[in-house]
């Protein structure tokens, strides 16, 4: 996804006294096949209030430091009015950093994906800002140059989200139709996809009003979107983006993939094992190599 941030290894700040986050999380069963089945799922309290109330501050403030976005909404085109988007925090704030890199986070994804390991891809904080438009319909891995599709989201709102801010909606099941065109987000996108779900008959679902500390999990190529922000109130969410360790880079077949190749997997080509320095190990099962 698009990005204009300059992440230097100077600006990193001590990290504060916050949790750890390295306490496990017990998945149910019943939300593991959900995942596998429909392509999302919803967990509760992934993070305790307690928890996420450390972590707020912290991640708000990195957000908006490094928020390159000036433009008022109405002189966004429809991917800036949907969000403010700022990536890879972990590289400027040793805070957000341990966010990121939370055991507790890592081994639910691998658990979700079947898979022994997981590395980092990148972080994005996610603000929909009072009046933010919707989130057209879309599919992340289009971005994503991987040779597979072991990858998810971690999808986590730092405040309680009632019906009327709203989360994702997900069309259940379109994980199975793989790359479905080079549709970036957009008012295209969000045109094809919904074509595509009445086509399909997919399901749509959403989880409803979340708790801050919740957070939904999704698969790379399920399609999704959000509807905008009609309140006063800034909806500030945290995504950590994982693969399953073992993928490796394919050859970019979208602009999208072939921006996402220079930036978040610096130094790789197709074919190399996808692991540069920015995409640390954050979780390894006890089969895991």
């Amino acid at each position: 996804m698009r990005c204009e941030c300059d992440f230097r290894s100077s600006d990193r700040v001590t990290a504060p006294n916050l949790p750890e986050l390295v306490a496990d999380y017990p998945v149910a069963q019943q939300r593991i096949a959900e995942f596998r089945s429909k392509g999302h799922t919803a967990l509760q309290a992934v993070a305790s209030r307690e928890e996420v109330a450390a972590y707020r501050p912290v991640i708000e403030a990195a957000a908006l430091q490094h928020n390159w976005q000036t433009r008022p909404i109405e002189e966004r085109d429809t991917y800036g009015k949907a969000f403010l988007q700022i990536t890879n925090l972990w590289r400027v704030d040793a805070g957000v950093r341990r966010f990121v890199f939370a055991r507790r986070f890592a081994k639910i994804a691998a658990e979700l994906l079947g898979v022994d390991g997981v590395r980092l891809y990148h972080d994005q904080a996610l603000f929909k800002e009072p009046g933010g438009g919707p989130t057209p319909w879309h599919q992340d891995q289009y971005y994503w140059p991987f040779d597979g599709d072991e990858t998810i989201t971690m999808w986590m709102p730092l405040i309680d989200i009632p019906a009327e801010i709203g989360t994702m909606t997900f069309a259940s099941g379109s994980q199975r139709l793989g790359y479905l065109g080079s549709y970036e987000i957009s008012d295209q996108s969000e045109t094809i996809f919904r074509q595509v779900i009445q086509e399909r008959h997919l399901e749509l679902e959403t989880h409803g009003a979340l708790a801050a500390g919740d957070a939904t999990f999704h698969r790379g190529w399920t399609l999704h979107g959000a509807g905008p922000n009609p309140t006063s109130t800034m909806r500030p969410v945290m995504t950590v983006i994982y693969f399953a360790d073992g993928l490796r880079v394919a050859e970019p077949q979208t602009p999208g993939q072939q921006f996402d190749l220079h930036v978040w997997l610096p130094g790789l080509k197709p074919g190399d094992l996808a692991a540069s320095e920015i995409n640390p190990l954050l979780y390894a099962g006890s089969n895991a190599s």
